[in-house]
């Protein structure tokens, strides 16, 4: 069973933790969704992020989400891909110097790595998008072109690949962004 390591914390977006969970486990892999400073069993608040015609997204409570895997024992080897939750969490994940090492291995060994809406801030900080297609929530875009990346500006429902990376805008995308997730680890998502 291929192992997938998905970055979390407090307040990160409630369906892009919780149905990429969900998802890839129905799918056969074994999930360990981590957080810095968190252990298997506690929780993060989530929120949930909607699009009511506002000028951005709306924010309301979500669910507590249980971790279920030691951070501080994350080994990058043992895992076939990494999936980046959106929302708040990834602004000050970022800052935590063992998520950009952890990323930057992912990176590094050229494994699938999927990041959703606020994700690819986390990729940003980790100087791996120079060069790199991302897609991103709209207003993230420029911190993808300021990384030496290329925004890429799809709709809200769509998810765009660059070769080992999977992104997409917002949790609109979940079928198209796990879908290709899975494609790009070597499964078969229309099994």
């Amino acid at each position: 069973m291929k192992k997938i390591l998905l970055f979390t914390g407090d307040f990160a977006e409630d369906y892009e933790t919780m149905v990429p969970f969900q998802m890839l486990q129905m799918l056969g892999y074994e999930v360990h969704a981590v957080c810095p400073d968190k252990k298997a069993g506690e929780t993060v608040k989530t929120a949930i992020h909607d699009f009511e015609g506002d000028q951005t997204y709306s924010e309301k409570p979500g669910h507590n989400f249980t971790i279920n895997y030691d951070f501080d024992k994350v080994n990058p080897e043992d895992y076939a891909g990494l999936v980046i939750a959106g929302g708040r969490a990834p602004e000050y994940l970022r800052l935590n110097e063992r998520v950009l090492e952890i990323t930057r291995d992912f990176f590094a060994k050229n494994k699938p790595v999927a990041a959703i809406c606020h994700g690819p801030q986390i990729l940003s900080a980790a100087g791996v998008l120079k060069g790199r297609k991302a897609a991103a929530y709209y207003a993230v875009g420029p911190e993808v072109n300021l990384a030496g990346g290329e925004f890429q500006n799809i709709p809200v429902d769509a998810a765009f690949v660059d070769g080992n990376l999977v992104t997409a805008p917002a949790w609109p995308a979940h079928p198209a962004w796990i879908r290709e997730f899975v494609k790009v680890l070597g499964g078969n998502p229309e099994a």
